[in-house]
């Protein structure tokens, strides 16, 4: 699980897939509203990184300098487009929930009360902290 004491380490880091292959280089993490936890990454793929997709991040894993998530490259490179500024709105979350498989695509089904998220990252924007 990857907690807010790992963003500085994520941030930068390569993603990868469940073979091991690169998928992209992780650009932002996202944090739910209300717990602070790290919920998405966005990784830069492409061939010159011009796309960014959103991967959750809930089963991914710190690898030594790089993320291993549990998805496959295509997998990834074929998730819905969703631009990567700001809050997700409900709509936009379930999409990728029900896209990576988590749950019903809802965030009721994982037991949350909301579904915003706020991006941290390497824009500056900041995202509230629960010490």
């Amino acid at each position: 699980m990857i907690t807010e004491q790992d963003i500085n380490t994520v941030i930068g880091s390569t993603a990868i897939d469940n073979d091991g292959d690169k998928i992209g280089s992780v650009s932002e993490v996202y944090l739910d509203d209300q717990s602070g936890r790290p919920e998405w990454a966005t990784v830069k793929t492409g061939m010159f990184g011009t796309k960014e997709t959103f991967i959750p991040l809930a089963d991914a894993q710190l690898d030594g300098e790089s993320l291993r998530f549990p998805y496959d490259k295509a997998k990834v490179k074929d998730a819905p487009t969703i631009e990567a500024e700001g809050h997700r709105s409900p709509a936009e979350e379930t999409e990728l929930y029900r896209y990576y498989g988590i749950g019903e695509g809802t965030a009721v089904d994982r037991g949350t009360e909301t579904t915003e998220t706020t991006t941290t990252g390497t824009a500056g924007i900041t995202a509230p902290r629960t010490d």
